[in-house]
């Protein structure tokens, strides 16, 4: 992987490309209210989610990636496809995590936007398929992807539960199946050999996070709390193995996807006294979360994941949400690409995933632009891929993961 200036002058440059206003205004997404952060007068239009710092699974800093030289969606203009040639999008743009299924077909629309534009005899379809996020609905919605003979590759699922639940059908269909977003380890481990994922799995996110908060932030006690998705089961199993001692097995807790009062939980935690407490969930449980948290007095320090960082989560949350550490597989947006996609999308800033939604979405559109009109040969062309994004080098091993696989840890500030 090529690299660029320390990830602190990164930092300092891209955050501006993650102000809160982001995804709002695609759909509500349920529930939340906006506690006020004890001794802090921040309201949530003043914070947004900004980047630090990019570790590795060690929790050890490492040089953000050069995207002069990402892979660009346009080509080279001489492409020629069918007219019908499409590629499916599969995740929540409906439900409480509507905003993480939105950002990433948002971000694959900027792709497609830029191919279309400059290849005439090529214009490449993009249809959303809304799973609301939940397997059993992506179970009713997967086939209709399959039936659709013009999708040729699909950008998704996004979530890991509905992963699970969907990977067969597309593995018969040799669909290729190219997830920006779904972390859960053992994803990769059911022989699909047309899965690939787009991002650093749970096994690398959960022992990264955990290192940084006990080596970098000196955390000794950290109350675990875990939703009962198949991301947040997995997320937390990483984590607090990898927090050894400091993870607080007597304030670990579980939650239900769901639920809006965690008054509950909160007594746990604030009578464990704990450094910091590392939810593994989703924005729409832990806006309430943190607010219930801090109107109960707990100053622990707010720590989540991927799940929870999107500018929903501090629009929910309100000022309760101000000094939270959010991890992601995720990169931060580049200047120039937030600039097309507020253009391409009605105004909207980019959100968590959006960035790989563009990367995967190119990939395709690179693979299409070679000649390839039918599912097995784009599952070829991507299982042999090796090239520049803007969020990192995109190549996979024989089982569908990155080659190399970072983490970012981002602060609302």
């Amino acid at each position: 992987m090529r690299r660029s200036l320390p990830t602190a002058a990164v930092a300092v440059a891209m955050a501006s490309a993650l102000l809160v206003s982001g995804c709002a205004s695609k759909g509500d997404s349920g529930g939340g209210g906006g506690g006020s952060t004890s001794g802090s007068s921040a309201s949530s239009s003043d914070l947004s989610i900004q980047p630090v710092v990019q570790i590795d699974e060690s929790g050890k800093e490492v040089p953000a990636a050069d995207a002069s030289n990402a892979a660009d969606p346009a080509g080279d203009g001489k492409a020629k496809c069918a007219s019908t040639t499409t590629i499916a999008m599969a995740g929540a743009l409906t439900g409480p995590n509507a905003a993480l299924g939105i950002n990433i077909l948002d971000g694959a629309k900027v792709a497609v936007d830029a191919h279309n534009k400059a290849n005439a005899d090529c214009q490449v379809q993009l249809k959303g398929y809304d799973t609301e996020g939940d397997p059993q609905k992506a179970t009713q919605v997967a086939p209709t992807i399959v039936a659709n003979k013009n999708v040729i590759g699909l950008l998704g699922p996004a979530f890991s539960g509905e992963t699970a639940a969907v990977g067969d059908i597309f593995h018969q269909a040799n669909l290729l199946s190219l997830t920006a977003s779904a972390t859960n380890v053992d994803l990769t481990k059911n022989g699909w050999t047309n899965f690939f994922r787009g991002l650093a799995n749970d096994g690398v996110q959960g022992p990264a996070v955990a290192h940084y908060l006990v080596d970098t932030k000196k955390f000794t006690k950290v109350c675990v709390i875990q939703d009962d998705s198949d991301y947040g089961v997995g997320l937390a199993k990483a984590v607090t193995s990898a927090l050894g001692s400091a993870a607080d097995k007597d304030c670990a807790a579980s939650v239900k996807t769901g639920d809006k009062d965690f008054s509950a939980t909160v007594q746990i935690v604030k009578d464990a006294g704990a450094d910091a407490v590392f939810y593994a969930g989703y924005y729409a449980e832990a806006s309430p979360f943190v607010s219930q948290l801090r109107s109960s007095g707990v100053d622990a320090t707010f720590v989540s994941a991927d799940g929870t960082n999107d500018p929903e989560f501090v629009k929910q949350a309100g000022s309760s949400s101000k000094d939270a550490l959010l991890s992601c597989p995720c990169g931060p947006a580049p200047d120039q690409f937030a600039t097309d996609y507020k253009s391409t999308n009605d105004g909207r800033t980019p959100g968590v995933y959006s960035v790989e939604g563009y990367d995967l979405a190119t990939i395709m559109l690179k693979g299409i632009d070679s000649g390839i009109t039918d599912r097995a040969k784009l599952v070829d062309y991507v299982k042999n891929y090796s090239g520049d994004g803007l969020a990192r080098h995109y190549q996979w091993s024989s089982t569908g993961e990155l080659s190399s696989a970072l983490i970012w840890i981002y602060q609302v500030k």
